[in-house]
């Protein structure tokens, strides 16, 4: 469990270097994610980290909070306050950042194969924890793109294409499709040029790629036909067409 929070504070430290300095303006502009702003971005990742604490430290309060959101009567951003949504950027950030700590320490305090309530089935306390590296390193990218700055790419994309091959059932189930008997194999060349593989070697469907490619395929930010991904077979193509390792409707666009 350590490792992964090891490179969550890595991942919120390479986000750091994205906001550090954004005027009001910024942080209000337009992002690349259609409908959102670099203010609302933050505050859908601090209140997502919120509901994770809460998941750890409080299942009991986290299911009536749960209950909430299922019954439609408010939006996680509204769970943790109206006067958090008010905050100006840099005060966002300074309360997004303090709920970050939180969330790490008492994530730090999970046995790693922990079952924990969570927004669907329950789920493994380090896959919960891989899925907040998921979900930063993706918004992450959405803030560095719109502010034209590069963003570094590690060996923590191991973490987002594990859940991402291991999610392949979910991604069909997602969209009421049934996962083809087919076993996938996955090649990903990693960004120090290790080669990174999943799956059965006599698979005959194959998505080969390096892992940053991939990551931003499966994370809906880069559409399959536009990205240098690798397919071998109907299935693997299917897979990468629909792969979506989160729990919402389907991505109508490949950006959002």
């Amino acid at each position: 469990m350590e490792q992964i929070c090891v490179d969550i504070e890595a991942e919120t430290a390479a986000l750091a270097a994205v906001v550090s300095g954004l005027t009001e303006d910024q942080w209000r502009a337009p992002t690349v994610a259609e409908g959102w702003d670099s203010h609302e971005t933050i505050l859908h990742l601090g209140a997502t980290d919120w509901a994770c604490y809460l998941a750890v430290t409080d299942p009991a309060s986290f299911v009536d909070a749960r209950e909430r959101l299922s019954k439609g009567e408010v939006s996680v951003h509204e769970l943790v306050g109206s006067e958090i949504k008010a905050k100006l950027g840099g005060e966002l950030w300074a309360w997004f950042l303090d709920g970050r700590t939180a969330m790490i320490d008492a994530l730090r305090n999970v046995n790693p194969k922990a079952r924990v309530t969570w927004l669907g089935p329950t789920i493994g306390a380090r896959s919960l924890a891989t899925s907040r590296l998921l979900e930063t390193w993706t918004h992450s990218h959405d803030l560095a793109d719109t502010f034209d700055v590069e963003y570094p790419q590690t060996d923590r994309l191991r973490h987002i294409a594990h859940i991402g091959y291991v999610t392949r059932e979910f991604s069909y189930i997602n969209r009421d499709m049934t996962m083809p008997d087919e076993p996938v194999r996955l090649e990903l060349t990693s960004p120090n040029g290790d080669l990174w593989i999943w799956g059965p070697d006599e698979a005959e469907e194959v998505v080969i790629s390096s892992a940053y490619e991939f990551c931003k395929v499966l994370t809906r930010r880069t559409p399959l036909r536009d990205s240098k991904v690798q397919t071998k077979g109907v299935w693997a193509t299917e897979w990468m067409e629909i792969a979506q390792p989160w729990i919402e409707p389907p991505r109508i666009s490949d950006q959002a």
